[in-house]
C-alpha cells in the first residue's frame, strides 16, 4: 500500500517537472523563432498559416463565458465518467480480484492530478492550507490504508459536485442571458426608401429599423414612425403591454405584440439598455454578504483546526476516523450555496422588474428602519392633473380651456399633457390652428381663428407686456403655498384667467406605506423641496410619521447623515440622478427612474417600471434571501456536527461520512435554487403563448 502512495506522489512530481521541463524549452524556442522571423521578415514578407481553433481552446482573453462553459462542462464530463470507472475498479480491487491494482492504480492516479494541481496551486503560490489540500492528505492516507472503496465514493462525488455546481451555475446565469441571446440575427432596415434584410452586427446608429407584430425590438432606439403595443415585461417587469408612438423610446428584446414601428438606432450590441443590465447582475454577485462573509472566514480559519483534530484523533481512534474528521470540514459548502442564492434571488428581483446593482443591499436591506421618499415624482406622479381654473374675464371655463388646450395640441411635456387630458374628459372640440408656428420659452403664442392666444407662465406674460389682475396673483400666491403651478392664457394680449395644476399622489403609495409598516419600517418621512404646507398634507394624508421642507438637493444628504449618527438604518427612494447625495449617503438607496437611465442612476437598487409598485416584492425578496443564506449556513455545517458526533461516539464509517457530506451538499443547492422554481411558477402565461394568441 504504501507502494502504491509512492507510486502514485513520484508519478505527480514526475509529471510536474516533466511539465516545467516542456514548458522551459517551448519558452526558449520561441525566444529563438521570434528572433528568427524578425531576420527573415527584413527579406520575406511572412503570410501566417490559418488553422482552425477550437472555441474552448483559445487563450483565456478571448473566451466568452459560452466557451468557457463548454470547457469547463467539457473537462468535468470527462473526469466524472473517469470517476465513475474509477470506483468500479476500486470495488473489484477491495472486494473481488486485488490483483488489478496497477489498473486501479492507473486510474486512480490520472483522476485525482487535478485535484493535486489545485493543492500545489494553494500550498505555493497561495501559501494557505484550503480545501484541496485536505482532500489531497484524505486521498493518499485512504489509498495508504487500503480504503480503495471509501476513496473510490470520495472522487465520484467530488467529480459529481463539480458538475451539478457547473450546471447549477451556468443554468442560473444563462436566465439573465437567455433574453439577450434570443436577438434576432437579421433585421430589416429601410435603405433609400426599401426594406433590406440586413444582419443584426452590420447595423449602425441612425439607421432605421423596422419591426412588426410578434417580433423583438434588436436595438435601443427612438419611434419615428408607427405606434405598437409592447411587451416590455422581460425587461421592466410591467405586466401591462405599453403603447410607444412616434418621439417615445423602446428597448431591445421587448417585442411588438400589435401595430408595427419605425425605429431610430440609439444603441446596439454591448451598449444597449439590457446588455448593461446583464453586466450589472453579472457583477452585483461579486459582492459578498456579510453573512456569507462570515461563514468563510469561519471555514478558513476552521482548516488548521481540523487539521489539528486529525493528526491527534488517528493514533487514537485510527486512520478511518481521522478520515471522518478531515472530510467534516465545511469550506466548500459555503463558498458555493451562499454565492449561489444570492444570485438566484437576484434574478428572481429582476424578473419582478428591480435591478439590484450590489448585492449587499438587498442584506443592508433587512436593518433599515428609517425610509425617506422624495416627493415629486416618486411619491407623486410626474404627471400633472388640473385642480382648477380661474376666470378673470368674460370668458367661460370651456373657452378659455379649448384655447389653451389648442395651443398646446402639439406639445408632449406633462403641462401639456394634462391640458390635453382635461379637455378631453369635458369632450372639447379643438378649433384648427390658423398659424401652426410657435416659440417655445416660457410659453406659447399661436393663432386661432384670427385671435392672437399666449399660454404659459406668469414670467412669459410679464415678458410679453401682459398685466397680471390681482386675482391672479393672490391666485398665484395660494397655488405657490399648496405646491400647484398656474399656467396664464391670454387673448388678444388680455389675460382671461389661468388653469392650476397639482401633482397627483400614485395610487399605489397608500398600500405600500400599510405594507412597510409590516415589514417593520418604524419611521417613514417625505423629504421635499416644496413649501411646508403641501408636503404637511401629503405627510399627514399617507399617514407618514414626519415630513421636511424646503430642502434642497445638497441637504437631503444632511437628513441621512442626522438619522445614522442618531443609530438609524436610512433607506432613501427618489431620482436616482438629482438625489445622487443622499443616495451615496444612505445605507440602502432606492430609484424610480426606470430602465433609460440605469447607466447614471447612482443608486443600488432601480425599480424598472418606473413605479413603486414592486418596492414591497422587494422587502419580500430580501427577506427570503436571509432566511436562504442562513439555511444554507446552517446545511453547511450539518454534515461536520453529524460526522463529527459519529466519528466520536458511534463509530462512522469514512464510506458513510463521505454519502452523508454530499447528500446534505445537494439538498443544500436544491435551498440555493428554490427562488428559480418560484420564478418558473411566476411566468406570465402570455410567454408560453405566441403574439396572435396575446391579441385574441
Amino acid at each position: 500500500m504504501l507502494l502504491e502512495v509512492g507510486f502514485v506522489v513520484g508519478t505527480y512530481i514526475g509529471f510536474r517537472l516533466s511539465e516545467r521541463h516542456k514548458r522551459a524549452s517551448k519558452t526558449q524556442k520561441r525566444v529563438v523563432m521570434e528572433h528568427s522571423k524578425h531576420q527573415y521578415s527584413r527579406l520575406k514578407k511572412i503570410v501566417p498559416k490559418k488553422t482552425y481553433v477550437e472555441p474552448h481552446k483559445l487563450p483565456e482573453k478571448y473566451q466568452t463565458p459560452k466557451i468557457e462553459f463548454v470547457k469547463k462542462n467539457k473537462k468535468a464530463d470527462h473526469y466524472l465518467k473517469v470517476s465513475v470507472a474509477e470506483l468500479g475498479l476500486a470495488t473489484i480491487r477491495q472486494f473481488i480480484y486485488p490483483p488489478i491494482a496497477p489498473l486501479y492504480l492507473g486510474i486512480f492516479t490520472y483522476n485525482l492530478f487535478p485535484l493535486y494541481r489545485r493543492a500545489e496551486r494553494s500550498l505555493i503560490r497561495e501559501r494557505r492550507i484550503g480545501r484541496d489540500v485536505l482532500v489531497t492528505i484524505s486521498t493518499v492516507i485512504g489509498l495508504a490504508t487500503g480504503q480503495y472503496f471509501a476513496m473510490g465514493v470520495g472522487c465520484f462525488f467530488y467529480y459529481l459536485g463539480d458538475k451539478v455546481i457547473i450546471l447549477t451555475q451556468r443554468h442560473s446565469k444563462k436566465l439573465l442571458t437567455n433574453t439577450f441571446e434570443q436577438l434576432p440575427h437579421k433585421v430589416w432596415c429601410i435603405i433609400d426608401n426599401v426594406e433590406v434584410e440586413t444582419p443584426l452586427e452590420e447595423v449602425h446608429i441612425n439607421d432605421i429599423v423596422v419591426v412588426t407584430i410578434g417580433e423583438m425590438i434588436p436595438i435601443d432606439g427612438i419611434v419615428v414612425d408607427g405606434i405598437a403595443m409592447i411587451d416590455q415585461h422581460a425587461l421592466t417587469g410591467e405586466s401591462q403591454p405599453a403603447e410607444k408612438s412616434i418621439g417615445e423610446k423602446v428597448f431591445a428584446t421587448t417585442i411588438v405584440i400589435s401595430g408595427r414601428i419605425l425605429v431610430k438606432t440609439e444603441k446596439t450590441g454591448q451598449e444597449t439598455t439590457v446588455s448593461k443590465i446583464n453586466k450589472i447582475l453579472q457583477n452585483s454577485v461579486h459582492f459578498k454578504t456579510k453573512a456569507q462573509l462570515w461563514g468563510e472566514n469561519w471555514a478558513e480559519k476552521g482548516i488548521l483546526p481540523f487539521l489539528g483534530l486529525f493528526i491527534l484523533t488517528t493514533p487514537i481512534l485510527g486512520t478511518s476516523a481521522g478520515l471522518v474528521i478531515l472530510s467534516a470540514h465545511f469550506g466548500t459548502r459555503i463558498r458555493v450555496l451562499a454565492p449561489l442564492g444570492t444570485f438566484t434571488h437576484l434574478k428572481w428581483a429582476y424578473q419582478k422588474g428591480i435591478l439590484v446593482k450590489d448585492g449587499r443591499a438587498l442584506e443592508s436591506l433587512m436593518q433599515v428602519d428609517r425610509i425617506l421618499f422624495d416627493k415629486t415624482g416618486t411619491l407623486t406622479n410626474k404627471a400633472l392633473s388640473v385642480f382648477k381654473i380661474i376666470l378673470c374675464d368674460d370668458y367661460g371655463e370651456d373657452e378659455l380651456l379649448t384655447y389653451a388646450a389648442a395651443a398646446e395640441c402639439k406639445m408632449s411635456h406633462p403641462i401639456a399633457k394634462a391640458i390635453l387630458n382635461h379637455a378631453k374628459a369635458s369632450h372639447l372640440t379643438l378649433p384648427n390652428l390658423d398659424d401652426s408656428k410657435y416659440q417655445v420659452g416660457f410659453g406659447i403664442t399661436v393663432s386661432i381663428e384670427n385671435r392672437v392666444i399666449k399660454v404659459g407662465s406668469a414670467r412669459f406674460m410679464k415678458m410679453e407686456g401682459i398685466m397680471l389682475p390681482d386675482k391672479i396673483e393672490q391666485a398665484m400666491t395660494d397655488a405657490h403655498t399648496q405646491g400647484h403651478s398656474l399656467v396664464m392664457v391670454a387673448v388678444n394680449r388680455q389675460l382671461i384667467g389661468a388653469i392650476e395644476l397639482q401633482s397627483v399622489v400614485r395610487s399605489e403609495v397608500k398600500q405600500l406605506v400599510a405594507n412597510l409598516r409590516q415589514h417593520g419600517i418604524k419611521h417613514i418621512a417625505i423629504v421635499s423641496g416644496d413649501q411646508s404646507p403641501p408636503t404637511k398634507k401629503l405627510a399627514e394624508e399617507l399617514g407618514l410619521d414626519d415630513y421636511f421642507y424646503d430642502v434642497l438637493p445638497e441637504e437631503k444628504a444632511n437628513i441621512v447623515e442626522q438619522l445614522q449618527k442618531e443609530g438609524k438604518s436610512v433607506g432613501f427612494v427618489g431620482d436616482g440622478i438629482n438625489d445622487a447625495i443622499a443616495m451615496k449617503k444612505a445605507n440602502v438607496s432606492i430609484s424610480l427612474m426606470g430602465a433609460s437611465s440605469i447607466a447614471t442612476d447612482v443608486a443600488e437598487v432601480v425599480l424598472m417600471d418606473g413605479t413603486l409598485h414592486h418596492l414591497t416584492d422587494l422587502f419580500d425578496i430580501a427577506k427570503q434571501l436571509e432566511t436562504n443564506l442562513q439555511t444554507s449556513l446552517g446545511m453547511s455545517f450539518v454534515p461536520t456536527a453529524i460526522n463529527l458526533t459519529g466519528v466520536f461516539f458511534f463509530n462512522l464509517g469514512y464510506t458513510t461520512a463521505i454519502v452523508i457530506k454530499n447528500m446534505v451538499f445537494f439538498v443544500g443547492l436544491g435551498n440555493a435554487m428554490l427562488p428559480l422554481r418560484k420564478l418558473e411558477k411566476e411566468k406570465p402565461k402570455a410567454e408560453d403563448k405566441s403574439p396572435g394568441d396575446i391579441l385574441d
